[in-house]
């Protein structure tokens, strides 16, 4: 009976000592907050809050499905932020990380494990956001056909040789662009989807100033994250079209033999008749009167 009150006692004893060594852990050491993913042209982020004060902040990171695996820049850290880039190879994949509350460096502890805070999936491909392209406008010499060259973003992604990726390169033929341009004196909008990066528009009046803006576009993600960031408004010169612009001097002066070619045939018509009346006119006047 002795023994069993004993058993009792000792088993409450280590109740209570896990329960308060934990209880002292999540003071010593409080959970990371706000952990969130922040990616922009591949070069992704993980962040939290707060800052610590007398403890560090551990980063762990795993594939869906594989273990974890400690990231070796972000080990017992005083940030509040880990660069995993170069660590998520597999773009399409979806990734997981933990934020670790652990004892600063030198600081020894008793605890097997630390209080941690996972982080929602996130995978690079269908996840990093897509900033502002840049891009140049053309005009034809026609004044007729309007062509974008959009530069493809530079990634903070590089190949084997080193050589940095843009995203074109990531994402090939599943990347598109999306072009809204209005007449530069209207507010109407008209919108075009192109595959290529070169970019052309033909149905414009001729000799009017236009603005463009241009966007990334990923119809292949949900629909949150299809759209990259819009570029700066830049729009074309606007044209002063004179008669001679527009329909060349050539035709001009073509025209302008055949108005007066015409002008001096009609006077040509007018003085002959006029010639020719007086004349008949003049052949009356001179013959007698009949019945004198």
């Amino acid at each position: 009976m002795e023994s069993n009150r004993q058993m009792k006692y000792s088993r409450l004893e280590l109740v209570l000592v896990l329960f308060f060594t934990s209880s002292c852990a999540s003071e010593i050491f409080p959970k990371a907050q706000n952990v969130s993913w922040s990616s922009v042209n591949f070069k992704s982020i993980l962040t939290w809050s707060p800052k610590p004060t007398n403890y560090s902040y551990t980063v762990e990171f795993s594939k869906l499905g594989q273990d974890r695996e400690r990231m070796q820049h972000c080990v017992k850290m005083m940030e509040t932020e880990c660069d995993l880039t170069e660590r998520l190879k597999d773009l399409n994949a979806s990734y997981s990380a933990d934020v670790l509350s652990e004892p600063m460096r030198g600081v020894s502890s008793d605890m097997v494990e630390f209080p941690h805070v996972s982080s929602e999936k996130f995978s690079p491909y269908y996840d990093t956001a897509i900033g502002k392209p840049e891009f140049t406008i053309e005009v034809s010499s026609d004044k007729r056909k309007i062509t974008l060259l959009v530069m493809d973003i530079p990634t903070a992604l590089f190949n084997e040789d080193k050589k940095r990726l843009n995203i074109r390169d990531v994402f090939g033929d599943n990347l598109q662009y999306k072009v809204a341009y209005r007449k530069a004196k209207s507010t109407g909008k008209r919108e075009k989807i192109s595959k290529d990066s070169t970019i052309e528009l033909t149905d414009l009046d001729r000799g009017e100033s236009y603005c463009f803006n241009v966007q990334a576009f990923l119809p292949f993600r949900a629909l949150d994250k299809q759209h990259g960031e819009v570029s700066n408004i830049q729009c074309s010169p606007e044209e002063n079209t004179s008669v001679f612009a527009e329909y060349g001097v050539g035709v001009i002066f073509g025209a302008i033999f055949i108005i007066i070619l015409a002008v001096t045939t009609i006077i040509f018509i007018v003085t002959c008749y006029r010639r020719r009346q007086r004349e008949i006119n003049k052949g009356k006047e001179g013959s007698p009167l009949k019945g004198v």
